[in-house]
């Protein structure tokens, strides 16, 4: 009998799209009136103003066209995630070049030596400084280019692609959960809340830290198990194959890290260094940083003195196999496309309200948390949900007794959630696509950090209520 196999991202995302497309059918399609809020510069929703509207429920074509309206709205031309699939493509034409120089083998080789049995500690350094971009401004998309650039620093120190996977989403998320002065969800939901962002700081750096050091211990106890017995690996019958892909000179004696070669990994670095300045900076999003790892392209090639044959060659073939990550974040966007034009994303929200009236303190703010985290899935974008949902559930707290900054904090940790499990994240499919990790696997590996991140969320939240 033949086994099941687990479907591609592309196909659970194209299922989750057609599912979506029935629930319009179904769910009644409503809008919350909307008005400007100055201090956002958004449209928000205005409490107690939801109403149904006339249905526009999706047919045939409109999961069809949905990939297509996920990289940009056919009606005005507004790119939707157009811009970050370009990134995808330009980031595998750089990390290309750069390989193609040697660069990128030599210095593998050059620090497994220089490690030398002590590749662990790169899990906890590296993880703290993925949580540290997720809590200061929401690290997400940013983290795209680092995969390709450690899961090959991981497979040779011994452990596995999974492991490689889980220090950038599982450090990252983990700030983005644990927000503390995120201006893309914490500093927006407290405006929309009408509160000043740096309350209720401390029960979030508590969120923040607890969750890190249960985070880097789940990780780092994975990664030892795997060293010692690599049959214990979730993708361990990809190991040979997974060595293939990602390890270019496994079969071949590692290239001599020559001074040109540290010359194009100085260029290497300096850019990843120059894209955290213009993202935190600058204002800097996906055309700046697009054209940036361009230039910084062609000056590694030129550096590591490769033809232009040879340097437009492997541009062109990085973005090639990157190509596969580009639509995934594509036809993930597009569910969402397929939730907001079909009238139904405000019906959900309406329905979260109704349920929360009534409830106890600290029942409330749980609840708020488990809201949010539904809420997440369908609407995966922090800032997105913060607008959406913070004008409407917020003033509920005050029926409720509870302190607006505990809805702020419930929200923030739910909408950290998409970026460590949610198959509508383009960041989470687009990730797990490099690393060549199947869905299933991930979830296997994440369930149970879940598990536990969720009820230390809702601990913590009981707790802030009791206290304040």
């Amino acid at each position: 009998m033949k086994k099941l196999k687990f479907p591609s991202a592309y196909t659970i995302l194209m299922i989750l799209t057609v599912l979506m497309a029935v629930l319009t059918w179904l769910i009644p399609a409503g809008q919350y009136q909307m008005e400007k809020n100055e201090t956002l510069g958004r449209m928000v929703p205005l409490v107690g103003s939801y109403q149904t509207v006339e249905a526009n429920p999706q047919g045939v074509v409109d999961v069809l066209m949905a990939p297509i309206q996920g990289f940009y709205d056919p009606s005005n031309y507004a790119a939707r995630a157009v811009d970050v699939a370009l990134f995808v493509l330009v980031i595998g034409g750089f990390l290309a070049v750069v390989t193609r120089t040697g660069a990128i083998d030599a210095g593998i080789a050059g620090t497994m030596k220089r490690l030398n049995g002590k590749e662990k500690w790169m899990i906890p350094i590296l993880m703290g400084l993925f949580a540290l971009g997720g809590t200061v401004y929401g690290m997400a998309e940013e983290t795209i280019p680092f995969y390709a650039l450690l899961i090959p620093v991981m497979i040779a120190a011994g452990y596995d692609s999974i492991v490689g996977v889980a220090i950038i989403m599982v450090g990252a998320g983990i700030g983005c959960l644990g927000s503390t002065i995120n201006p893309f969800a914490t500093v927006i939901a407290s405006n929309a809340a009408e509160i000043n962002f740096m309350e209720g700081l401390w029960l979030r750096v508590a969120i923040l830290v607890i969750g890190w050091l249960a985070c880097v211990f789940y990780v780092m106890r994975y990664a030892e198990k795997v060293k010692r017995d690599p049959s214990q690996s979730l993708v361990a019958h990809q190991k040979e194959e997974n060595e293939r892909h990602f390890l270019h000179s496994k079969e071949q004696e590692a290239p001599e890290l020559t001074g040109t070669r540290k010359a194009v990994l100085a260029i290497f670095g300096a850019t990843f260094a120059v894209m955290m300045w213009g993202v935190s900076v600058a204002g800097w999003w996906m055309a700046e940083l697009s054209a940036l790892f361009i230039g910084a392209s062609i000056v590694a090639g030129l550096v590591g003195k490769l033809s232009e044959t040879e340097l437009t060659n492997s541009f062109v073939d990085g973005a090639r196999d990157l190509l596969g990550v580009a639509l995934i974040i594509a036809i993930a966007r597009g569910l969402v496309v397929v939730m907001d034009n079909g009238n139904i994303t405000h019906t959900i929200l309406n329905y979260a309200e109704g349920l929360l009236g009534g409830l106890h303190q600290v029942a409330f703010v749980n609840a708020i948390y488990w809201v949010e985290a539904v809420l997440c899935l369908v609407v995966p974008s922090s800032s997105g949900l913060a607008v959406l949902s913070m004008p409407v559930l917020a003033p509920l707290a005050d029926f409720a007794g509870v302190g607006r900054e505990l809805v702020v904090t419930a929200f923030q940790s739910a909408s950290g959630l998409p970026n460590l499990v949610t198959p509508t994240s383009g960041v989470v499919m687009g990730g797990l696509a490099i690393g060549r990790v199947a869905y299933s696997s991930w979830l296997r590996f994440i369930g149970p950090l879940l598990v536990f991140l969720t009820a230390m969320v809702m601990v913590l939240l009981s707790i802030g209520t009791v206290l304040s």
